[in-house]
């Protein structure tokens, strides 16, 4: 007992020495932003993430999982290809795990530690193999970024973090990953999270074999459907806010990296339709 005490004790202080100084200081994923802070470890990344995925797997109703291994096995084989970019941090830490959810809702989200949720809507949204793999870079980052774990840090603070740790209050990462998911509020992205994981999507299909503006082709599918059903939208837009500037970051990406227009070669569209022409009604 007396040794579990001092154990506290120590992991306790090693918090306040840590975080308290400059706004808690900064988290050690190399920001340059003292207020971009982050009191979760990856670890502790990944805990929450399985911690929501029991939550999503235990809520079927809400979030029916598409039982077809061909086609999950589809988009986790792209995802595989993604985070072989040596950009990517957390390949051997986070899970980088996929699930399809089985409504017509188009959008796809990333959990902290590296769950992916594809809808099965957005599968059939997009036109080719290339935009998929933005989209998906797009999640990677969100992750590889940890921005839902910097958002956290930022709305509970190191008391939470605290508790946690000291094992005063075991429950606190279901309570959070519950938190998370109703409506799945803490995965709603900010501007700036939007900015820099569109920025990383490029970065992370430069060394594949996708078009890396792909993510851009997304976008312009977005405002041709807004223009006859905005409603198909809502909740894609509520997490994920588009506006021209993310646009025109990917036309400066393009043209300062000399990337050519993209052809059959690099989208893969014939080979993604016969995928969605596979895909369950």
């Amino acid at each position: 007992m007396k040794k579990l005490y001092l154990f506290k004790v120590f992991t306790y202080l090693k918090i306040v020495l840590v975080f308290t100084p400059v706004f808690f200081l900064v988290s050690c994923d190399n920001s340059t932003n003292p207020l971009d802070f982050n009191l979760f470890s990856t670890q502790e990344d990944v805990q929450l993430g399985q911690q929501l995925d029991s939550e999503i797997v235990s809520n079927p109703k809400d979030y029916p999982i598409l039982n077809s291994p061909q086609h999950t096995q589809y988009v986790q084989n792209i995802v595989n290809e993604i985070i072989q970019s040596p950009l990517i941090q957390y390949k051997s830490t986070f899970v980088y795990k996929v699930k399809i959810i089985n409504t017509s809702t188009v959008n796809a989200f990333a959990a902290p530690g590296g769950y992916i949720y594809v809808y099965k809507g957005l599968l059939q949204f997009v036109d080719n193999q290339a935009t998929l793999a933005g989209v998906l870079a797009h999640e990677i980052a969100h992750a590889e970024r940890r921005h839902a774990s910097k958002r956290m840090s930022k709305q509970y603070g190191i008391s939470l973090l605290t508790s946690i740790l000291l094992g005063n209050n075991p429950s606190a990462l279901e309570e959070l990953a519950s938190n998370l998911l109703t409506g799945l509020a803490l995965l709603k992205n900010s501007r700036d999270d939007e900015y820099e994981a569109d920025q990383y999507s490029f970065k992370y299909l430069q060394t594949s074999r996708w078009y890396p503006g792909a993510i851009k082709l997304f976008f312009e599918k977005i405002q041709a459907q807004q223009q006859t059903n905005p409603s198909d939208l809502e909740e894609l837009l509520s997490t994920h806010p588009l506006d021209s500037k993310r646009e025109t970051q990917i036309d400066d990406l393009l043209k300062s990296n000399n990337v050519p227009a993209p052809s059959e070669t690099n989208l893969f569209q014939n080979d993604y339709q016969n995928f969605k022409n596979s895909l369950p009604n």
